[in-house]
């Protein structure tokens, strides 16, 4: 074989092997990877677990609450990356108590019980305000006669007790009535039932609800007396979340987290009744009340959640007019021994930094 021949031979075998080693690689490229102890990387982080949050209502489900409901129901706290639980509450619970021993984080209270408890040393602050005037109204039958506060002496007055008979104090000390002397004040139940069989003259009712009840009987309106806490100048603050100064400085986070949800719940159900009463009846024990009663109570309560010139951003914030006067009403009728140092009673910063 000559010089050339060989040369020619050399060439034509490497382009053969070259040919091999590319249809090899477009072979393996078909093929699945090799495994290894290495995990895949997706390049999506792992979720992180939600923060776990307990509520405490201050009375059982109902549409007083409906921003709470609406914020779980819809998934505003998951949103936030919380985990909600909502803690029913009873005649026989104490919001404060629950929330000084840890169980429940937030509750809901009224402003003037948080004035007294705080006064008697428990460590709680307002982080948010529910409710903007007073719901309060004592009604009396046309009957009785009773058609001035200083016509209730000597007559028997209903008035809820567990930390809800502040504003009845103030009211009887307004009018000039001694409490303890010119009425005879009755501890009413949760219900109207005393005031219809009689034993009560004046019985104690929220416009959200009890004075609904009465209605819903048959009374009408032009046979009742009804007197406006609000209007007798001694409407206090109701309905404030509350927390544990401890663990709101241990969970600000959570704090704000779950208030930016209850707020965006709270304008929801304001601004669509009709499904936030459906999600609400979701939550009632059966048989408990009707739709047509939360309807009613769900459509007062949006005018104390967001009255007339709120807007949606100020729905939870604290007026400072309506917190002085609370503040003065409880300092007057001696319901608070001190002035309160309302910096360290309400954290403002919480519903500030919810809406950013």
């Amino acid at each position: 074989m000559t010089k050339r021949s060989r040369m020619l031979e050399s060439v034509l075998t490497m382009m053969v092997v070259m040919a091999l080693l590319v249809v090899a690689a477009c072979g393996n490229a078909n093929e699945p990877a090799a495994s290894t102890d290495e995990p895949a990387v997706t390049g999506k982080p792992a979720a992180e677990p939600l923060g776990k949050v307990k509520i405490q209502l201050k009375w059982v489900p109902q549409a007083q609450f409906a921003g709470i409901f609406v914020a779980k129901e819809k998934g505003f706290y998951e949103e936030e990356g919380l985990d909600v639980e909502i803690i029913p509450g009873g005649p026989d619970v104490v919001i404060e108590q629950q929330v000084v021993n840890g169980a429940a984080d937030i509750g809901v209270t009224s402003f003037d019980s948080l004035l007294v408890n705080r006064d008697n040393g428990l460590p709680l602050v307002s982080i948010a305000q529910i409710l903007q005037k007073s719901s309060y109204r004592f009604v009396a039958s046309k009957e009785s006669g009773i058609d001035e506060p200083a016509k209730m002496k000597g007559k028997k007055v209903g008035m809820w007790t567990g930390s809800q008979q502040f504003q009845v104090l103030a009211f009887m000390e307004k009018n000039g009535l001694d409490p303890k002397k010119d009425v005879e004040l009755v501890k009413q139940g949760f219900t109207m039932d005393q005031f219809f069989n009689k034993q009560l003259d004046v019985a104690i009712s929220t416009i959200y609800n009890e004075y609904h009840v009465v209605l819903e009987s048959g009374v009408k309106e032009e046979d009742l007396y009804v007197y406006d806490f609000e209007d007798a100048g001694v409407g206090m603050l109701e309905d404030t979340l509350v927390v544990k100064e401890e663990w709101l400085k241990n969970n600000r986070d959570l704090a704000v987290k779950a208030i930016k949800a209850t707020m965006k719940g709270w304008n929801y159900a304001v601004a669509n009744q009709a499904e936030a009463v459906d999600i609400v009846m979701s939550a009632v024990t059966e048989g408990s009340t009707t739709k047509e009663h939360q309807t009613t109570m769900l459509m007062e309560m949006a005018k104390l959640v967001k009255p007339e010139g709120f807007t949606e951003a100020q729905v939870g914030s604290f007026v400072d007019e309506a917190v002085q006067r609370t503040v003065d009403i409880a300092l007057k009728y001696e319901l608070i021994r001190k002035a309160p140092d309302l910096a360290a009673a309400i954290d403002k910063t919480i519903l500030e930094d919810a809406a950013k």
